[in-house]
């Protein structure tokens, strides 16, 4: 695991660290699943189905990730799906996944997202030697080369 759960104000947030953009962003929405479930789940004997989801935008990476997140929260509201694993791949303005996903109603929901926001939002490289300090004892400070986000959502 490598993405914590942030204290907000309000909401709700996430700090993922990651090797690279794509690591980094598995990380992110496996972090935000785990915030929408009761947690000590089992979902292992649960049979998952495999899917391939994209999303495109032209220009800022922060946007096309906020868009993933949105996906991925647009499935489980519109299609009843839960994402439990993904393998995304970040290029030419697109992000594509490999998906696997249970059934909605096979998972006990914890909290509901309304929103992915932009508010204090980063997913960035971090160089060799660069460190990202963090102001919570349960995140770890990260010392570059890698990649982090934070993510704060709508609750």
């Amino acid at each position: 695991m490598s993405y914590w759960q942030r204290p907000t104000t309000a909401d709700i947030g996430i700090r993922a660290f990651g090797l690279n953009q794509n690591d980094l962003l598995r990380e992110l929405t496996l972090g935000m699943q785990s915030i929408l479930i009761e947690k000590d789940q089992d979902t292992n004997s649960v049979t998952r189905n495999t899917q391939q989801w994209e999303v495109n935008h032209d220009g800022d990476i922060e946007i096309l990730v906020i868009k993933w997140l949105d996906e991925v929260l647009f499935h489980l509201e519109v299609n009843d799906v839960f994402l439990i694993d993904c393998q995304p791949i970040i290029r030419d303005n697109k992000i594509q996944a490999q998906v696997s996903t249970i059934p909605k109603s096979e998972v006990q929901m914890e909290i509901e997202i309304k929103a992915v926001t932009s508010h204090e939002f980063s997913f960035r490289k971090i160089g060799v030697g660069e460190i990202i300090s963090s102001e919570w004892p349960e995140i770890p400070t990260f010392e570059g080369p890698g990649w982090y986000a934070d993510v704060v959502f709508d609750i």
